[in-house]
């Protein structure tokens, strides 16, 4: 199956968190929820439109960014993968 995002809504596709620190402590499921999660761009949509025209992204396919996790993310399967669609405000830094 195949997504694309409409206006200005990505497909991310999660980095797995650590399941334990470097020292070798193990994390519960619990730990650091609120915390930003990082992921890659699989697809974005073509921008956010007003009134005097489109406004494009600034993420493209391939980015991998660090993103607010929780209430506005909406998780999908596409294939076998885990992904998220959120909007692109959700967006914090791109990882370069």
């Amino acid at each position: 199956m195949k997504i694309k995002p409409l206006s200005d809504h990505i497909l991310v596709e999660p980095v797995k968190p650590e399941e334990k620190t470097r020292s070798g402590i193990l994390l519960p499921d619990t730990a650091e929820k609120d915390k930003p999660e990082q992921g890659t761009v699989l697809a974005a949509g073509s921008g956010r439109k007003t009134s005097k025209g489109a406004i494009p992204l600034e993420v493209k396919a391939g980015d991998k960014i660090i993103y607010k996790s929780g209430y506005g993310a909406e998780k999908v399967e596409v294939g076998d993968k885990e992904c998220v669609i959120i909007k692109e405000e959700d967006v914090l830094a791109i990882l370069e």
